[in-house]
């Protein structure tokens, strides 16, 4: 007998961050849609063997995809992810009128999912699409997996316990129509990596100046700061330091923090070395939008070190044409090493089954 390997196709793909996590965990990956075209290059560079396919979601047909791929219905070994974007559901506050378009993306993604009828299905997503199940099209969605024939496992997991340096909160879906065991993310035994694993001089990141541009691939650039950051930055402690530093102090301290000792004190703090990072946002270049501030330097993490917090390797390619596009790429990213975790339980669970098929031949 001889073992078909299992092969997915990434939904919203962007930058690849999920799909290079499945061809770590041994998947092979078989396109990525996406239909930011400012993602092709970086995608194709990254993720060997796997087509960009540029494409609405709302207008591709079943029909197309299949022809296109050559996908069978009903194929035991095909794996759908769907990673939408999810600004309209994350509690940050956004503008949801810009991403009201998204809120339907998981309908769209069901819509494929019930075409193919594939083996396994795997949604990531912000943890708010849980709490709103039924406005999402979740909840609709769970019952119709469970209806045909999927085991679901659906829960919100913590990304540092898979290897990630970082603390983020993740809701996964994993559906399995192959086997009756419900499949869960493998956690990474040990303790957790933390900024101090990662990043630094230690760890190949030279030390440089905020408005540093590095015109390599390494791309270890960083944004610029105003004087006044600058002057803050001066003054907050190394190694998790805080607005707090200054809180009084009526030259330094924002009209908005001034004498407020309480309330949301990340913004312009810095990272601790022993510790995950924070989440990587889309905005992790810039200090007034979190605690992006890098733990011993005076500036916020370059780029690349917000890659390697994401557990994006230090030889991902970036084809991006500016901080914001390339921050944008990174922060929205599914981090590698979580989507290796959850493509590993995926394979065990398909190996086990291979193994049973083959024992019950002989």
């Amino acid at each position: 007998m001889v073992k078909e390997k299992i092969k997915a196709v990434d939904f919203f793909c962007s930058g690849g961050g999920m799909s290079f996590g499945m061809l770590k965990a041994g998947i092979q990956v078989l396109a990525g849609i996406d239909f930011d075209e400012n993602c092709k290059e970086t995608y194709e560079a990254n993720i060997g063997g796997a087509q960009f396919i540029l494409a609405d979601v709302f207008k591709l047909k079943e029909k197309e995809l299949e022809d296109r791929l050559s996908l069978k219905k009903n194929d035991d070994d095909l794996l759908l992810i769907g990673c939408s974007p999810c600004q309209f559901w994350s509690i940050i506050n956004t503008d949801k009128k810009k991403s009201k378009k998204s809120k339907n993306l998981l309908k769209e993604f069901r819509r494929f999912v019930e075409y193919f009828n594939p083996g396994y299905v795997v949604v990531e997503n912000v943890p708010g699409v849980l709490r709103k199940k039924k406005e999402s099209g979740l909840g609709g969605f769970i019952k119709w997996l469970n209806k045909n024939g999927y085991k679901v496992h659906f829960d919100v997991h913590e990304v540092s316990e898979y290897g990630v340096p970082q603390h983020r909160k993740r809701f996964t879906l994993i559906a399995n129509r192959i086997t009756s065991c419900e499949i869960t993310p493998i956690p990474v035994k040990g303790e957790k990596i933390t900024v101090r694993d990662v990043i630094g001089e230690h760890n190949g990141f030279p030390k440089v100046s905020p408005g540093h541009k590095d015109e390599t691939p390494f791309l270890h650039t960083v944004a610029g700061l105003k004087k006044i950051n600058l002057d803050r930055l001066a003054v907050t402690p190394k190694n998790g330091g805080t607005r707090l530093a200054y809180v009084n102090n009526e030259e330094l301290a924002p009209k908005c923090h001034k004498g407020k000792i309480d309330g949301f004190k990340d913004v312009y703090g810095r990272m601790w070395w022993d510790r995950p990072s924070p989440t990587i946002t889309t905005k992790f270049f810039s200090l007034s939008n979190g605690r992006f501030g890098h733990p011993e330097e005076d500036r916020a993490i370059s780029l690349r070190e917000g890659a390697v917090l994401q557990s994006f390797p230090k030889d991902y390619i970036f084809k991006t044409t500016s901080i914001a596009n390339t921050a944008r790429m990174i922060g929205n990213a599914v981090p590698p090493k979580y989507a290796e975790a959850v493509g590993k339980s995926i394979l065990n669970n398909h190996t086990k089954w291979q193994n049973s098929k083959q024992e019950q031949g002989r």
